[in-house]
């Protein structure tokens, strides 16, 4: 897990800190620092199934964002809106655990169980346990990067956007996909079908969460978020 830290790290002093790629490996990289100390420590009971699960998981995540080709659809809302600035650096992060939960994650639990031969029930538990770090990841997200109360008002196009998403319903999404992905591995044109099919749904999900906002004029005449 040390080589994937260390690529989330150089990202980080790579990209400005208001770049929506740098907005969310910040939050990323801490929980994953947090997991690589928790497995170090003899915080989970199959360490090496937990850092298999934990590094290809990452792994997509930094192929896709530190590709010079073509990122996976579920990537490149976020990759071209990064600078757009009517987007939040909350819809940003929201987008980047969208993009890594609703696809990278039933593609990683698959390419485990292929390294680690074994089915995806055996790796049901390290699931749930990496996921209990995503639900550290997206607490992050919205203790860090959430408008205080004033900003969110109803008719707030944000406040909709924040509540039209679900870690709940993504995680279960992905761990429906990765055990069909592990049904479909020995019909490789039917599981290729399926993943280019997940991969545009959640990219659609992630163009929806990049809808900018609309400027606000400040009274000195310039605009604000």
């Amino acid at each position: 897990m040390e080589a994937v830290l260390a690529r989330m790290r150089a990202l980080d002093e790579r990209l400005p800190a208001q770049d929506g790629v740098a907005v969310f490996n910040r939050v990323y990289l801490t929980v994953t620092q947090a997991l690589h100390h928790r497995i170090g420590h003899g915080g989970l009971p199959a360490p090496r199934r937990a850092e298999t699960l934990g590094v290809r998981f990452a792994e997509r995540y930094l192929a896709a964002v530190e590709t010079d080709g073509r990122a996976p659809a579920c990537w490149r809302p976020l990759l071209q809106y990064r600078r757009h600035p009517g987007v939040r650096p909350l819809q940003h992060a929201l987008a980047g655990i969208n993009a890594h939960i609703g696809h990278d994650l039933a593609l990683a639990v698959v390419s485990s169980c292929r390294a680690l031969e074994c089915p995806p029930a055996a790796l049901e538990a390290d699931f749930h346990r990496v996921g209990d770090t995503l639900v550290s990841l997206e607490e992050r997200i919205r203790e860090d990067l959430m408008p205080g109360p004033d900003l969110l008002e109803v008719a707030d196009p944000l406040t909709h956007l924040i509540g039209s998403w679900s870690l709940e319903r993504a995680r279960a999404g992905a761990w429906a996909a990765a055990r069909l992905l592990w049904a479909l591995r020995h019909s490789p044109d039917l599981a290729e079908e399926f993943a280019e099919s997940l991969d545009a749904g959640v990219g659609l999900v992630g163009r929806c969460l990049l809808t900018p906002s609309p400027l606000k004029p400040r009274a000195t005449g310039a605009y604000a978020l």
